[in-house]
């Protein structure tokens, strides 16, 4: 077997199973969590949610999906096809081709690069092209200004994400991802940096056009925003974007300051569940304040939004940026990597 594995065509077969070990788990998340939505929303307004297509309506996001593909793309006579087609199948890409570097358990990561947050950072960014390709290409007011809406809120936020991590880098010393989960062996991040947790998680909430920052798809003022024109499979598409994003965040948050895959304590009972598990849950309690959020806060306006981004989490973020490295600094603290 390692003979066949040294092959060029075992090492290609053995790629491919790695990559679909967490492309087909990430994927059934994303349709799951449509579900786990619908129900959690739906408890908090004392409702039952989808409860009749399967048991306790578990089939629901199959018979959503398969409802979907039924359905004809329909395209604008005026908008420009390549680029109204390839829009949402960036914006797909891009939310899977970030799972590269998560490492889900010690030595259980596709790519163990040593700039992974960098990577992370740089996908993340490369989000917005989707939405304001998708706006354009509609050559539809509505949609173009849902796209302008997106890209402005998306640099705004992301100017603070960013402060956030170089807050964290200067404590770990290494822009590795497993080492960044290494670092919090003793003690998790979200302790002696909250602030900046609380920065990172409503920002990933407007990164990812989450409720209350849903502003691109302003449905009151602006339609459907940018995907108003969609339909079918390219909607479908947009919509599997933003959960898997959505997904991605709150695996980010868990690497950050949530101590990734370790347990929050080294007692025995809790050290027999493996990694991978801790990971998961992490996620799903990220998730599940992701989906509390949008039952609870009304949407923002758009200058009230721009505020926060600009006014408040900059200034907060880049203050705590400057203290965190003074501190470090002065105790002797900088990791020797830094």
């Amino acid at each position: 077997m390692d003979g066949f594995l040294g092959t060029p065509l075992g090492h290609f077969l053995f790629v491919v199973a790695a990559i679909l070990s967490i492309t087909v788990p990430v994927l059934l998340g994303v349709a799951y969590l449509t579900y786990a939505e619908r129900k959690v929303l739906a408890s908090i307004q004392l409702r039952q949610g989808p409860n009749v297509v399967g048991p306790f309506g578990l089939l629901q996001p199959i018979a959503d999906a398969v409802k979907l593909l039924m359905k004809e793309t329909v395209i604008p006579s005026g908008a420009n096809r390549g680029l109204f087609l390839f829009a949402p199948m960036l914006t797909f890409s891009l939310a899977l081709i970030a799972w590269a570097v998560i490492p889900f358990g010690p030595g259980l990561v596709l790519a163990d690069i040593n700039v992974g947050i960098l990577y992370l950072f740089a996908i993340s960014s490369l989000g917005v092209y989707g939405i304001i390709i998708a706006g354009w290409a509609s050559n539809s007011k509505y949609a173009f200004l849902g796209a302008l809406r997106s890209a402005a809120q998306m640099v705004s936020y992301e100017v603070s994400i960013g402060f956030v991590i170089i807050t964290v880098l200067l404590c770990v010393g290494s822009l590795n991802l497993s080492r960044v989960v290494e670092a919090q062996a003793n003690l998790w991040f979200i302790v002696p940096l909250f602030p900046m947790f609380v920065v990172f998680f409503i920002s990933a909430l407007a990164e990812t056009n989450r409720a209350p920052f849903d502003l691109p798809e302003g449905e009151s003022e602006i339609v459907a925003g940018f995907f108003v024109e969609y339909s079918s499979m390219a909607f479908a598409m947009f919509f599997l974007g933003e959960y898997a994003n959505m997904i991605l965040m709150s695996a980010m948050t868990t690497i950050l300051f949530l101590g990734g895959w370790l347990p929050p304590a080294e007692i025995a009972p809790l050290t027999w569940i493996p990694g991978p598990v801790w990971f998961g849950l992490k996620i799903a309690f990220c998730l599940f304040i992701f989906l509390w959020v949008r039952a609870t806060f009304p949407r923002y306006r758009y200058d009230q939004l721009m505020r926060l981004g600009w006014k408040v989490f900059l200034p907060v973020s880049l203050v705590w940026v400057v203290l965190t490295a003074g501190t470090l600094k002065v105790m002797g603290w900088l990791p020797t990597g830094a």
